[in-house]
């Protein structure tokens, strides 16, 4: 059975009809394997055609010999379309190699292997043609799976020194095979190691390098709280992103790299992506592409437990996905019934659209009643009289430990970003019967996205009814003093700035005595703790004391029966016989 005779691609303007109809016939040779890939007949015919059209000429052959494209280039470059997605089972390669010529002595240029990378071609060669027609040297090129011990500055190619044409030994089909079984042994090795996928983590801003590294720090935070392997970083600094990739080609070349020497899977951007970013991404890389939004979106997800958390994170989602929804034909349209139907009606995009939006009224219903239980419940310990104790700061800051040793409790802490999402109250009993109510609440971090925002307005209500705020910062952390400043950005947009507040520097003794005074010297007012020593969170528990209203500490709790202290007695006082997370009461 003959081969089809492939329509040439690319630049075909200005050619004769017999310079066709011979591209044509070249295109259903059967190409070997061995041998350099082709016959001497083929490499003669090949480089004389493209001497006598004055332009590259390539051939992309499957792995059966066939030519899958004809491709004609001008005289210094090729260039290559679209290629299909559609892959053969588990190959990492896309099971199609480029046979090429170059009109000049030259060999493979680096455009060349950066279009054999990103593209995922099995090899490029590259047939130098002199000037009179006749085929000269061979130059090959192929992927190779780079290890992690390979180094930073290894190559996710190998070029072979360069042959005559007609004494080339390259068996491709070997070739093939050998690399295919050694990226599938080089993915069960990363799997088996790690048991995470893997991500290349890229920041795309104006921002300084500096300010994207640290960034970046904080998104591998994210990565690994969601179970992800960070497993390598880029970072470009532009004046203006490429509104269809974000990423210039050069860097898209040098992303495919990264991917290939890590294994990695996922690619996550620090910025937030335009729904069409997204599109054009995944098309361009070929995996699976989120923004920072979606990440975090994600960890919520994963972590949210009651009834209010989900439909929070529910809602950012939908809210999230509804402007990237993207329809695939126009086939899928809904014919409109009745007399008089004029063609397609409500497509399936509208649909989704519509049922999306349907179920963001519905959510939103659901969060007004948790809001208006959780007020009722606040409108309770009001009437009770007991004073709130509101703990807030970054994410991953210790304000969980903090109240599990303050109150004896076993609330989740992990050293995780968003350990806890849903807020947590705890009552606990000072000496005298005095009782306050100590409350955990969703840590804050940079950039929250705004629907995620807007979502956790209900759990970040329980802020407005405390009498006292206790702001628990990471001492240890790199990025403390920015941290601090961005919690304390988020309390001013929520007009919690009158609110009586205190500063806990957690993880104390983890500084040198160098960076405590330097913290000192910042936060004067600020408490040095160690969330998971009792005895070291007295001076914070007699300053949380000492914010407090006086009548709220004088007052008997009710029900206790006990008889109130002196006016004159001082929170110190009633410190000298008391152990943290003794009197809890749940």
């Amino acid at each position: 059975m003959s081969a089809i005779a492939q329509k040439p691609q690319g630049n075909t303007q200005g050619l004769k009809p017999n310079q066709l109809q011979r591209l044509s016939r070249l295109s259903t040779r059967r190409f070997p394997s061995a041998g350099g890939g082709f016959t001497s007949d083929q490499a003669r015919e090949l480089a004389l055609l493209s001497r006598d059209v004055g332009r590259q000429l390539g051939l992309l052959i499957d792995r059966q010999g066939r030519v899958d494209m004809l491709i004609v280039g001008d005289p210094t470059a090729i260039y290559i379309p679209e290629l299909s997605r559609a892959r053969l089972g588990e190959m990492r390669l896309r099971g199609l190699r480029l046979l090429h010529t170059h009109l000049s002595a030259e060999g493979l240029s680096q455009e060349d292997l950066m279009d054999m990378v990103s593209l995922r071609l099995d090899s490029v060669a590259a047939l130098t043609v002199s000037d009179y027609g006749e085929p000269l040297m061979l130059h090959v090129a192929h992927v190779v799976p780079v290890s992690e011990l390979a180094g930073p500055d290894a190559k996710p190619y190998d070029v072979l020194p360069p042959v005559r044409w007609d004494r080339s030994d390259v068996d491709f089909a070997a070739l093939v095979a050998a690399l295919e079984d050694e990226f599938a042994r080089a993915e069960r090795s990363q799997a088996e190691d790690k048991g995470r996928e893997r991500a290349v983590l890229v920041s795309v801003s104006r921002e300084p390098r500096i300010v994207q590294e640290r960034s970046l720090e904080e998104l591998a935070e994210l990565a690994r709280t969601a179970g992800l392997a960070a497993s390598a970083r880029m970072v470009q600094r532009v004046a203006t992103a490429d509104s269809r990739h974000i990423l210039g080609k050069g860097k898209l070349q040098e992303l495919e790299v990264l991917c290939l020497q890590t294994g990695a899977q996922i690619v996550i951007f620090d910025q937030d992506l335009s729904p069409s970013q997204l599109r054009n991404l995944a098309e361009t890389t070929e995996r699976r592409v989120l923004d920072r939004t979606q990440l975090i979106l994600d960890i919520f997800a994963g972590r949210a437990t009651s009834r209010a958390g989900k439909l929070q994170v529910e809602m950012a989602q939908l809210k999230y996905t509804l402007p990237r929804l993207v329809g695939k034909t126009p086939a899928m349209s809904r014919l409109m019934g009745g007399i008089g139907g004029r063609g397609p009606g409500e497509t399936k995009l509208e649909i989704d659209r519509r049922r999306v939006r349907e179920r963001i009224t519905k959510v939103k219903k659901e969060l007004e009643d948790v809001r208006r239980h959780r007020s009722s419940t606040r409108d309770r310990r009001a009437k009770a009289g007991a004073p709130v104790i509101a703990l807030v700061g970054y994410t991953n800051a210790g304000k969980s430990t903090l109240l599990n040793t303050l109150t004896g409790s076993s609330v989740m802490a992990e050293n995780k970003l968003f350990a806890t999402l849903d807020p947590t109250s705890r009552r606990i009993r000072f000496p005298r019967e005095r009782e306050v109510i100590l409350t955990d609440t969703v840590g804050f971090i940079r950039r929250l996205p705004p629907d995620l925002k807007e979502a956790f307005r209900a759990t970040l209500e329980e802020l407005e009814s405390a009498d006292v705020l206790v702001h628990v910062a990471d001492a240890s952390h790199p990025e403390a003093v920015e941290q601090i400043t961005a919690v304390e950005s988020i309390l001013a947009e929520m007009d919690l700035g009158d609110t009586p507040r205190l500063l806990a520097l957690n993880k104390w003794e983890v500084l040198t005595a160098e960076q405590q005074e330097i913290m000192q010297r910042l936060y004067p007012a600020g408490i040095p703790v160690t969330a998971l020593e009792r005895r070291g969170l007295i001076p914070l528990v007699a300053a949380i004391l000492g914010r407090l209203p006086v009548d709220a500490l004088v007052g008997p709790v009710q029900g206790a029966g006990a008889a109130a202290p002196q006016e004159d007695s001082s929170p110190d006082d009633w410190l000298a016989d008391w152990e943290p997370g003794s009197g809890v009461v749940q």
